[in-house]
């Protein structure tokens, strides 16, 4: 196209240059005007290309870890911690995940001997102290080390509903709940509190004592 137009222009000025009436060389001249905008107006734009969109890398999900559960160990406490003992060899330090919490703690123990293990108390007995609790790995075996969040002594390190404990109010049948306590010091107690507690129960509901408690006090 550009060179068609350069070609017109060329025989335009030609014939511009030989005419010699007024009016037909305003005619030449106005349209060589013409010619040369057309031709400015042809000049091919250069088209830009974006770049191509970069692939979206993916990255591949993790498989969710299986842990062998560790609920077999021993322990031992005084008035201010507790210490738990766990067996288990090939332990690496930097492969130990802690979470200790005021009334939990989750340890896990990543790839021992290709494995992982995990240690958990989703509820414990009492409250300890989570930032002084530590864990010291050995040869063969593993130590917690739980400070309690006040002195004594626990009877369990899991969180126990206290059975003895009647559960009574103002609208409840004093009798059901001395029945309900009896029913818990039955299934807690030994050979003999059973034979006596059974005794008791039974003359009280057959109306030969009027205190349930009467037989073992």
């Amino acid at each position: 196209m550009a060179d068609e137009f350069a070609l017109d222009l060329e025989e335009l000025r030609q014939l511009q240059s030989i005419a010699k009436r007024p009016r037909i060389v305003s005619l030449i001249s106005s349209e060589i005007r013409n010619l040369e905008k057309l031709s400015k107006d042809a000049v091919p734009v250069p088209v830009s290309h974006s770049p191509s969109p970069l692939p979206t890398v993916v990255k591949p999900v993790a498989p969710a870890l299986n842990y062998i559960t560790l609920a077999s160990f021993s322990w031992d406490q005084d008035n201010d911690k507790v210490k738990i003992y766990i067996s288990l060899e090939g332990v690496d330090q930097e492969k130990v995940v802690t979470e200790f919490k005021p009334m939990s703690f989750d340890v896990k123990f990543h790839d021992v001997q290709g494995k992982n293990y995990r240690c958990a108390i989703p509820k414990l007995h009492k409250e300890m102290v989570p930032e002084k609790s530590k864990l010291v790995v050995k040869p063969t075996r593993v130590i917690f080390t739980l400070f309690k969040a006040s002195k004594g002594n626990w009877l369990d390190l899991h969180y126990k509903e206290d059975k003895l404990k009647p559960n009574l109010d103002k609208e409840q049948d004093p009798m059901a709940g001395i029945m309900g306590l009896m029913k818990n010091m039955y299934e807690d107690g030994d050979e003999e509190m059973k034979r006596t507690i059974a005794k008791a129960w039974t003359d009280a509901r057959s109306g030969k004592a009027t205190d349930p408690l009467k037989g073992y006090r």
